[in-house]
């Protein structure tokens, strides 16, 4: 076979084999389903469109229900700490001396809401104003339109008002359990006391005190203090004796038709105020009462002159200094001038006076003489060491500060010897008193209970012990003899010392407006009681002759306080005066105080 040949038969051709085409990679394949989506067919467009707009109206209303859900709902976190911080915190009770209870918190209800729950907020109002008639619908309105999750309704409701407000069935509105403080005695020792605000905070007295010993920093701080946990607070006061005295004070006030009383007891052993009554008071139930000025506590919070009692502290000063005895006569025989003053007894003797007349007559001249022997700066470092130049601290945070004079001279020693022209607290007049009764020991007054020994480790030495004997052999014998025989009762051998202030009214001292104070020791040979009244103006008697002076009112109702309380003081009469009851004197040398005494008493 040629070449030719086989160039020309026809050989078999080789199967076609299939190849399929590469696959497309997935960013060409997102590329085609982007375009076949933006593609617009009539056809399929109507369904696109709807399902796009389902989709963000699902969307929508997922956020929209939990936006509204979360408005609706309180966070239970956020509504317990305002709760928390809105309700009022338990308090300790407060007890007498013999464990009375003075103070104490009882549980109450009050209505809170929770404006963000409360759809028809003025409906809400309408309703609540309904059943609650002394809630202010404007501020109430105004509390539930604003954004806070809790705001109170009212606080304090009663039983009756509870029910009425639960029978409303309004969202929003709820209860809470709280504290309120109750005082089971009334306005009996209220200014020892104070009271608190709605919340349960001390605002003054002693309530205010037991803030300050870290009760008001632990609630502050988060700590939650139950009830139970809380120890009592015993004041040194006796709620027996302090009714009697707040009865037989306001029974004076009625009688001398005075602008205002005060009175109080203190141990002069321990320096515990054993009762405290001023007048007007209030009631710490309701204390709206004690934002007047009138209220206020004359025996700590007024500055007054506290005139005659003062020359117990003058004649204590001259004896300290040995400037005086009780052998030594001072010449009263014509007034003291100095410069273009005058200075004359009340009562005037025109003669030389001993020691202890001066004392009894209660003369000016022989008391500025004695200042003037100590000079001006010791009569003024006596005073700074009795405690009369600064503020008196105690416990209770309401306390004033003496009006000193502000250049003091020897004008000024002169008025101030006998309480005319310095400004003190009668309690602070009271703790320097005390100090010259018990020995001689400055003892600062306190409000609650403690025993001797506790309140002699900080009480130092003011005058020495013959000196405070001196003192009170001077006032015994001024209740035998002198102005305060008034107090001169049977079986309690008591001593005192009277106190007439003439009102200084635009700058001139009036002779028809006084301040009187009257200071009873008891028993005078060893005294355990310091008794102290003041009135504020009263006025004279006729029975009296007018007289409007210390003796007629103060010293009637001290003697009236001493004759009701005594018995609940533990001093029980005895039927035959101590046989020496001035035992230091007598080993000076001066026998004749011990002399038995003549007075019958009353």
């Amino acid at each position: 076979m040629s070449d030719l040949d086989l160039n020309q038969q026809e050989l078999p051709l080789p199967e076609p084999v299939a190849v399929e085409p590469p696959a497309p990679s997935r960013l060409l394949r997102a590329m085609l389903f982007a375009r076949n989506l933006m593609r617009t067919h009539l056809d399929k467009s109507t369904w696109r469109i709807r399902l796009v707009a389902g989709g963000f109206a699902l969307l929508y209303c997922v956020i929209g229900g939990k936006l509204v859900y979360l408005a609706l709902k309180p966070d239970p976190q956020t509504l317990r700490r305002a709760a928390s911080e809105a309700v009022s915190r338990p308090r300790p009770d407060i007890v007498d001396r013999n464990g009375v209870v003075l103070a104490t918190d009882v549980k109450i209800m009050s209505v809170f809401a929770e404006p963000r729950r409360i759809v028809d907020k003025d409906e809400a109002v309408e309703l609540l104003t309904a059943v609650l008639p002394d809630v202010n619908a404007r501020d109430l309105r105004e509390r539930l339109g604003s954004r806070k999750g809790f705001v109170w309704v009212k606080r304090a409701i009663k039983p009756k008002e509870q029910q009425e407000v639960f029978r409303l069935g309004l969202p929003g509105i709820s209860f809470l359990p709280e504290h309120k403080r109750v005082y089971p005695n009334g306005p009996i020792g209220a200014h020892v006391l104070g009271y608190t605000n709605t919340d349960n905070i001390g605002i003054a007295g002693i309530e205010k005190y037991i803030d300050g010993q870290g009760l008001g920093d632990l609630s502050q701080a988060g700590f939650r203090i139950e009830a139970a946990e809380l120890k009592p607070v015993q004041l040194s006061i006796d709620v027996r004796v302090t009714h009697a005295l707040r009865d037989e004070l306001s029974k004076g006030v009625e009688r001398f038709k005075a602008k205002g009383a005060a009175a109080a007891i203190l141990d002069v052993n321990t320096g515990e105020i054993v009762a405290l009554a001023s007048l007007p008071d209030y009631d710490p139930n309701t204390p709206t009462d004690a934002l007047e000025a009138k209220s206020i506590n004359r025996m700590a919070v007024g500055v007054y002159e506290m005139g005659s009692t003062f020359k117990a502290l003058t004649i204590a000063m001259a004896l300290e200094a040995n400037k005086v005895n009780l052998n030594s006569r001072l010449d009263a025989r014509s007034s003291l001038r100095y410069g273009g003053f005058k200075i004359g007894d009340f009562h005037p003797q025109n003669r030389i006076l001993s020691l202890p007349e001066v004392f009894t007559y209660s003369s000016n001249i022989g008391t500025a003489k004695m200042a003037l022997m100590v000079g001006v700066e010791g009569h003024k470092a006596y005073l700074r060491k009795m405690g009369q130049l600064d503020r008196l601290v105690t416990e209770l945070p309401e306390n004033a500060q003496p009006l000193v004079p502000k250049r003091w001279g020897e004008l000024n020693t002169i008025t101030i010897a006998f309480g005319q022209g310095l400004n003190v607290a009668p309690l602070q007049a009271m703790m320097a008193v005390g100090a010259l009764a018990n020995g001689g020991s400055l003892i600062k007054p306190t409000f609650l209970k403690r025993d001797e020994a506790a309140a002699r480790v900080d009480a130092p030495r003011v005058v020495r012990p013959e000196v405070s004997e001196t003192l009170r052999y001077l006032m015994r014998l001024n209740a035998e003899k002198g102005s305060a025989r008034i107090v001169d009762i049977r079986g309690y051998y008591v001593g005192g010392k009277t106190g007439t202030a003439e009102k200084l009214i635009r700058g001139r001292y009036s002779k028809n407006k006084v301040f009187t104070t009257f200071m009873a020791i008891a028993p005078a040979d060893k005294p355990r009681y310091l008794f102290l009244t003041l009135m504020d103006e009263p006025q004279g008697l006729a029975e009296n002759g007018g007289y409007h002076t210390a003796a007629y009112n103060s010293g009637y109702l001290t003697g009236k306080i001493i004759e009701r309380v005594a018995n609940l003081l533990d001093l029980p009469p005895r039927i035959e005066p101590p046989t020496l009851p001035f035992p230091l004197l007598a080993r000076l040398g001066y026998g004749f105080v011990n002399a038995p005494s003549r007075s019958t008493g009353h």
